[in-house]
């Protein structure tokens, strides 16, 4: 990447960084200057380039599969943004009333997720697919914000999913197959492109590295996962 590029994303940091915009969400244990997501996401496909049309392509053959049973369960997922996403996986035990620190904590695990996704947002300013091609029919809530890069759901699933590894790794598989089918339901919404989704993933996986150096978040996530692991009746540690 050269180096106008990364002095053109420095000054969006900055923008989205300022007072009036940090006021809308505070991070929970990864602030954006500590993580480097805004630097190891490639740029979004251009628009009007093959890549953003074959990018169109797969969402138009995505519309063209998606049923009736499909396009509900990816709106009810746009509109979930808390860890009980993951209630398939672990059951009826699985509630905010059994399971307080665990709902506080990833309550912050989404405070960083959305406010690493915004800052890149805020650098690339991509328009939404169904705004650059308006025969694509979403099914979920649409938004005048040319905002689509990355996909802050993605990044919300895939992170809340690696802490949720952290807490029963027995469930690892489990866990990150719903993370992958909770992102990939942006793309049945036809609320995002592939590269989107795909960044939301890749900034998840940078923020929680980063996360995973925070004593604090450590020991919240010690708490938490005890909590977890009793709601759920396993061993205090994996087997």
């Amino acid at each position: 990447m050269g180096r106008f590029a990364n002095l053109g994303r420095a000054l969006a940091f900055a923008l989205a960084m300022s007072p009036a915009a940090a006021s809308a969400r505070e991070p929970g244990f990864v602030p954006p200057d500590q993580s480097e997501a805004s630097l190891i996401l490639p740029d979004p496909p251009t628009e009007g380039s093959p890549t953003q049309q074959a990018e169109l392509a797969v969402l138009h053959a995505i519309e063209a599969q998606r049923t009736p049973q499909q396009a509900e369960a990816a709106r009810a997922d746009s509109e979930v943004r808390n860890v009980f996403l993951f209630k398939p996986v672990f059951g009826e035990a699985f509630t905010p009333a059994n399971l307080p620190l665990t709902a506080a904590l990833t309550e912050r695990v989404i405070a960083d997720a959305g406010i690493n996704a915004g800052a890149v947002k805020h650098t690339f300013n991509r328009k939404r697919p169904y705004a650059a091609d308006p025969t694509l029919h979403p099914a979920c809530a649409t938004t005048p914000k040319e905002n689509s890069y990355p996909s802050s759901h993605s990044a919300s699933g895939w992170l809340l999913g690696l802490t949720l590894v952290e807490m029963v790794p027995e469930q690892r598989e489990a866990v990150l197959a719903r993370a992958a089918d909770y992102a990939h339901n942006r793309m049945v919404c036809g609320a995002h492109y592939p590269s989107d989704v795909e960044a939301g993933r890749a900034l998840a996986y940078e923020v929680h590295g980063v996360m995973m150096q925070n004593p604090a978040y450590r020991a919240e996530l010690a708490a938490a996962r005890a909590e977890l692991r009793k709601a759920l009746n396993l061993p205090e540690t994996a087997q």
